[in-house]
Order: structure tokens, then C-alpha cells, then sequence
């Protein structure tokens, strides 16, 4: 029977599948789980197992086999091949052939044969055999094993009680005469994910004219020339390119910009020309350039004469007098407005392709062809973790999955002698990658799309600020609670605070407080320095101020936190040297303050230490409504503050809390932690001078930081808050909370006056 080629959905990939739709396997007498042969134009034959369509072939004679089954059949997408049942014997027992440099101590049959069973394999056959760890794992997906023999002879397949022998002659010693002698394609259609429209527009530039270029002759046109793949770092431009260039079997040049340059007179444009005459020696074939924008740039902007004269060769190749014949260009850029125009024409790059950053069900995909050979424990959904990884790229989920099977590696490195020249099979079998390795794994990794602006989701929680607990339940209030109980809001009809600031002395805990609130509320956390947003370029600040507030309205629920808002947020009309840069970053911040009203869960929390500074507008109901003062701690918030910073300390018996609480009056909590770790400090110094080096390790055990040290801290260590700077602030809470708005920043002015 004929069945038409496509491509296998990226979680099925590598395990020998063929998905047959159901109207074929009914013709053929097919049963789920029962063995084809696969034969191509070539007599090129491949053996697969019989899995039922998807739902989308019903009916339209369609057989889906992945990579490497295309490559033994020797065919490409979109071919036909003939498809027959085939009676294929279970194996008694199969010989296999490890490369060289996998080197494995113990038994590692019963390992090969869980991950291939149900498998047809040939003798001379090169097997990927899924291997996320080792020396020969290189990007985690497989090593090839090599079927030196198996009995019967002939194609057979691997069950539970098949016996695997380990070859001592090494997979390259082995002559190969089965389907596969090439090896594995390196990349395959189905190790691309999410990216099915921009793969379908690419094949269609690239394939359908080097494999039926009559289609084009009868139409009367010139296939296309160039397509030009943009988009963010880290989304696959390149891996696409590497994908084309494996599956339609054309030569595949690769020009990397900054390779070809040179500081000689006429080398470089020497060196694009040898690449495209390669190419049209070759031809059908493909010439990738990556970053593109590196050779190319606008003319008028370049700045030497090199980068000038490499664009007009490269024009001149892509369309000059002579005819290119059936070569290819394809270049890949993330600055595509960097790129010369004259090379954006038609003729020259004719489609220009957006690969952008992936959505939830692309992220899905990109999991999946990234944890595709991994051991993964039952517990992990990778539906979650594809929604909580807003903005990240296939580049960042890759790294994801790779740090997870990096975590799972270090809790059996113990078991592992890194000395001996092999690993113990065993080791290998009892590898697992659980969900902690993947939490582990997303807490140091940050999205490539959200780099210009941090967001975050800070660590901190409300257990680790002490006192403070009118403060602290102000601040739930007005922004966890409106997270967390939307539904309450709604009932009362009230609108939830869109800012708050935080004022009160240095040290005393703001920005603390900012992220426990925004942890506890389980929301992305943007952090801004105020000097940061400013800049001498007119119109920059201001982009800046919009690009945070878009950031956050992408993230939502998000905390937008201003640290230190004085310094950009200052009183209007109060002149200065600065090009009035200050007032209009103020403007600007008023307008998308105002602008919070259609965003949905996005809180700004300011803070400050000098309010009497900040702009009256900015102070009034609907912007920064809710002002709270962070005020310097009583002595039971001392205490709390003390029990914080000792809690993991090896305190002696002799230090009393309720003591240094009393003893700290006007010390915030930045001098309460500067005091203890200047006790733990005197305690370590004096532990070090008192023994050995050699005796450390044994001895540290007994270490303890003793009233003494405390003493010597306290003497050390003075209050950074003055009694009169505290009154001051004490008055200006009294002033905040009396006052209207317009009439309230002459009040606070005349207080800190």
C-alpha cells in the first residue's frame, strides 16, 4: 500500500514508531503494536511498529515516522512510500556495540533492553539509544549503539526476555552494512518545537524547489532565492536551518559573520565568493549565514570600508549576471533592522520569517523534545512548568532540562568514583530526574525574553522580617489580598490600592518588606533602582519608565517595586540642570499610574526615606494612595528582629535576647543585623586564634557566640537613626495622615524644614 510521509509529533519521536491513520491499518490487517517494513524509492527499507494516527489523518493515507526512520527508508517529507506488514521474529538475544568512549562498569544489557523494547533492529544497525548522562551525552539526547549481531538473523525484535550481549569490539570497529550505515541525522524536524508554521513556510521556500523545480517551470516563475529568519536570541533560527539542511539532503555551507572578515584589501569578498561557487558546484544546496547582521549591516551606518564592500558582494551574489542554480540562502539575525535594506528586496531575501518567543502549547513541545531520552520520575507535569515559564525561549527551556538532569547527577555523585575509568551501570540505572531537580533547576534560570527588565519572584518570606506587624498587615491588606481574594472585592465593589509608598528612616526594612509582600503573593516581582531609569538621551528615561509597565502588564500578577523613588520622582517646577529630564519621567509615571486602572493585578510599591522630595501628585488617591510608614522598631520588634538574625546561630547559654532588645534603643534593623554578625565574627576570629589549623574541622562543633561578643558588638556598632530624625518622621506621619492632597506637600515641606 502507498502511504504519503509526515512528520511524527515531537513526544513520540526516537522510540521506532510509524503512525498509521486507522482507515490504513484496517486495509493492511493491522493491529496496534504489530511491525511494518517501510520501503522507499531506493529499495532503502526500515522497520517500525505500528502506532494508531492522530486524529487529524483520519482517512487521507498518511503514515508518520520520525528522523531517522525517513533516513533508513531514505526518504524526505511529503514522499510516498510502500508500506507492507511484516513478520518479524522476537530476539533470543542481541549483541550490541557501545562507542569507544562510553565507558560503563557492571551490566548494562537490562538497562539497553527497558529503553529499546519493542524495537526492530537489524544486524549493522546504528541505534540512538536515550543516554542523558555521561561523557557521550553531549546535548542529552542519545549515544549510538551499533547492533553488531543478533539471533535469529535478519530483523528482529526486542522484548522483555531478549538477553543483550555487550560487544568488546567498540561500535566503530564494526563494519556496517545495515540501513543506517550514515549514522543518525543530527537534527530532525521533530527536534523543533512550537515553531510548526514558521517550518511549514520554511520547507515550502526551500524543499518544494530543489525537490520539484518543474512545479516552478510550469508556473513560469523563479523559485525564491533567500529567506531571512528573525527573531530573539535562543528561539532556533539556527536549529532550523540545521534541520532543512539534514532533511533535504542538499550540500549545507555555513558562513558565520565574523569568520569571513579580514583585515586584508579584497579577502573578504574572496571568501563569499569561493563559498558561493562551492555551493553552486554542489548544487542542489544551501548556504547558511548566521548573524548576518555582523557582515551586512546599513551601508551608510557601517563603520569601515570592509563591512561596505562585503554588502555589495553579497549583493552582487545573490542576484549578479550569472544564475545562481538551485542555491539557497538562508541568513539569521536577531537585529533584522541592522541588516542593509538593499539585501530586504525581493529577488534577494524574498521571505522574511519571524521565529518569536514560544506560547504555553510551544513550550510544551519544546519539553517534550528536550526530556524525550530523560529517566522522568511519574510526578512532573511539563504542562505546569510550560505555564510557568512565561518568556522563556527553547534555549532557556533546554537549559532548564539540562540543569534538572544536572541536579539529579549530583545526588548520585557520591555513589559515583570519578577516578575509576567507567561508571557503574547500576548508577546509571537508578538515575531519575524528580520534580525537586526541575523546582531546583527553575530558581536559577532566568527568561532571555524579560532580561531588559528583572522580574523576579523574590525568596524572601514574612517570617524572615521581624516586628513591624502593623506594617506588615497594612501591606496585606492592600496587596495580597486583592490578589488572593479577588472574589471579596468584587462582592463589596471596591477597587483594590494601586500603589503604596513606604517612608521611614534607612535600614528599617522597606525594601525587605516590598518582597516578602510580593513572594507571599505568589506574583513576578520587577525591581527598579530610581538613577537606573535616567539618561542624557532625551525621551529615554521615559521609554524606560514604559517598557517597566509593559514588562509588568505581560507578567501580571506582578509587584512593581521603585526603590528609592525620590531620586526620579522629584517636585515639578523645581528647575535644575538636568534638561527636565525629572519632570518628565514624573509625567510619564503619573500617566501609567493612571493607566493601572484597565491593568489587571499590577501593584506599585514605592519606597523612600525622604517624602518631603516626591512629587504632590504622585501622593494622591488612585496613584501611590496608601502611604505607610516603616517606623524604627520598639523594643519587642528588636527582639523579633534579634530572634531572625540568631536563628540558625550557636548562641551560649549567657545571651539574653530580652537584654540586647532593651540595650538597642533607636538601632534599626539594619544596625540589629550589623551587631550580630559583628558578635559572630568576634566569636569566629577568637575560635581561629585559639587552635590549630589541623584541628577546625574537628573542633568547630564547639564554637559559641557569647554575651561578651554581643558587648563588643554593641560597642562597635552605634544607632544610625538620631532621635531627632526620628521625631521628624514621627511628625510626618501625624502630617501625611491629617493632610488633604493639595494641600499637603507645603505641610511636609515645612515639617522637614
Amino acid at each position: 500500500m502507498k502511504l504519503s510521509v509526515k512528520p511524527l509529533k515531537q513526544k513520540d519521536a526516537g522510540r521506532g514508531l510509524a503512525a498509521v491513520d486507522r482507515g490504513s491499518m484496517r486495509e493492511l490487517d493491522l493491529e496496534n503494536g504489530d511491525y511494518i517494513v517501510i520501503e522507499g524509492g531506493d529499495g532503502n527499507r526500515a522497520v517500525a511498529r505500528v502506532w494508531p494516527g492522530y486524529p487529524e489523518d483520519e482517512g487521507q493515507g498518511i503514515i508518520r515516522i520520525d528522523g531517522r526512520l525517513r533516513q533508513e527508508a531514505g526518504v524526505g517529507i511529503d514522499d510516498s512510500v510502500t508500506v507492507e506488514k511484516a513478520d518479524v521474529q522476537p530476539a533470543t538475544s542481541v549483541t550490541v556495540a557501545l562507542p569507544q568512549n562510553l565507558r560503563i562498569r557492571g551490566n548494562i544489557g537490562p538497562l539497553v533492553r527497558d529503553k529499546l523494547s519493542g524495537q526492530a533492529v537489524t544486524e549493522g544497525q546504528t541505534v540512538p539509544f536515550p543516554l542523558s548522562f555521561g561523557p557521550m551525552s553531549g546535548n542529552g539526547r542519545s549515544v549510538p549503539l551499533k547492533i553488531a549481531n543478533s539471533e535469529p538473523s535478519g530483523t528482529v525484535v526486542i522484548t522483555d526476555s531478549t538477553d543483550i550481549q555487550i560487544s568488546e569490539t567498540p561500535a566503530e570497529q564494526i563494519s556496517a552494512e545495515g540501513p543506517t550505515s550514515e549514522g543518525t541525522p543530527s537534527v530532525t524536524y521533530e527536534d523543533i518545537g512550537g515553531l510548526d508554521d514558521e517550518l511549514e513556510q520554511v520547507r515550502e521556500m526551500i524543499e518544494l524547489p530543489m525537490r520539484h523545480p518543474e512545479l516552478f517551470q510550469q508556473l513560469g516563475i523563479d523559485p525564491p532565492k533567500g529567506v531571512l529568519l528573525h527573531g530573539p536570541p535562543g528561539t532556533g533560527k539556527t536549529l532550523m536551518a540545521k534541520a532543512v539542511a539534514n532533511e533535504v539532503d542538499a550540500h549545507f555551507d555555513t558562513i558565520s559573520g565574523p569568520e569571513i572578515m579580514s583585515k586584508y584589501y579584497g579577502e573578504s569578498e574572496e571568501q563569499l565568493r569561493e563559498v558561493f561557487e562551492e555551493a553552486e558546484e554542489n548544487a542542489p544546496s544551501i548556504i547558511f549565514i548566521d548573524e548576518i547582521d555582523s557582515i551586512a549591516p546599513k551601508r551608510e551606518e557601517a563603520g569601515g570600508d570592509v563591512e561596505r564592500r562585503v554588502v555589495a558582494q553579497l549583493l552582487s551574489l545573490m542576484d549578479g549576471l550569472e544564475e545562481r542554480g538551485q542555491v539557497t540562502v538562508i541568513a539569521a539575525t536577531n537585529r533584522v533592522d541592522a541588516i542593509d535594506p538593499a539585501l530586504r528586496r525581493g529577488g534577494r531575501f524574498d521571505r522574511e520569517i519571524e521565529i518569536s518567543v514560544p506560547d504555553k502549547d510551544g513550550r510544551q513541545e519544546i519539553l517534550q523534545v528536550h526530556t524525550r531520552g530523560m529517566p522522568l520520575s511519574d510526578s512532573i507535569d511539563l504542562e505546569s512548568y510550560a505555564e510557568n515559564t512565561h518568556g522563556f525561549v527553547g534555549a532557556d527551556l533546554a537549559s532548564l532540562t539540562k540543569e534538572s538532569a544536572m541536579n539529579a547527577l549530583r545526588r548520585v555523585r557520591p555513589d559515583i568514583d570519578l577516578e575509576a575509568e567507567e561508571i557503574d551501570a547500576e548508577v546509571l540505572d537508578s538515575l531519575q530526574v524528580t520534580e525537586q531537580d526541575f523546582k531546583e533547576a527553575l530558581k536559577g534560570i532566568e527568561p532571555s525574553a524579560l532580561r531588559e527588565v528583572f522580574v523576579e519572584v523574590p525568596d524572601v518570606t514574612w517570617n524572615q522580617v521581624g516586628g513591624l506587624d502593623d506594617t506588615k498587615e497594612r501591606l496585606r491588606e492592600t496587596i495580597q489580598w486583592p490578589l488572593e481574594y479577588p472574589e471579596v472585592f468584587e462582592t463589596m465593589d471596591m477597587e483594590a490600592a494601586k500603589g503604596v509608598l513606604l517612608y521611614g528612616p534607612p535600614g528599617t526594612g522597606k525594601t525587605l518588606m516590598a518582597k516578602a509582600v510580593a513572594n507571599e503573593a505568589d506574583s513576578n516581582f520587577i525591581s527598579i533602582k530610581g538613577p537606573e531609569l535616567l539618561s542624557k538621551w532625551v525621551g529615554e528615561s521615559e521609554e524606560g519608565v514604559r517598557e517597566v509597565f509593559s514588562k509588568a502588564r505581560e507578567n501580571a500578577p506582578t509587584v512593581v517595586f521603585f526603590d528609592e523613588i525620590d531620586s526620579i520622582a522629584t517636585e515639578r517646577g523645581s528647575g535644575g540642570g538636568d534638561s527636565n529630564v525629572g519632570e518628565r519621567v514624573v509625567s510619564q509615571l503619573l500617566t501609567e499610574l493612571d493607566g493601572l486602572e484597565q491593568l489587571e493585578d499590577v501593584v506599585v510599591i514605592a519606597t523612600t526615606n525622604r517624602p518631603d522630595l516626591i512629587d504632590s501628585a504622585l501622593l494622591r488617591p488612585g496613584r501611590l494612595d496608601r502611604h505607610v510608614h516603616v517606623p524604627v522598631p520598639d523594643e519587642d520588634a528588636r527582639k523579633a528582629i534579634f530572634e531572625v538574625h540568631t536563628r540558625n546561630k550557636p548562641l551560649a547559654e549567657d545571651v539574653d535576647l530580652d537584654w540586647l532588645a532593651r540595650e538597642t534603643e533607636g538601632y534599626v534593623g539594619a544596625d540589629i543585623e550589623a551587631i550580630t554578625r559583628e558578635a559572630s565574627m568576634a566569636a569566629s576570629r577568637e575560635f581561629i586564634n585559639s587552635v590549630e589549623p589541623e584541628e577546625i574541622g574537628e573542633s568547630v562543633g564547639n564554637v559559641r557566640i557569647s554575651r561578651e561578643h554581643f558587648e563588643a558588638a554593641l560597642d562597635e556598632v552605634g544607632p544610625s537613626v538620631t532621635p531627632e530624625v526620628r521625631e521628624r518622621y514621627e511628625e510626618l506621619e501625624s502630617e501625611l495622615e491629617r493632610t488633604e492632597p493639595d494641600t499637603r506637600e507645603g505641610d511636609v515641606t515645612r515639617t522637614f524644614q
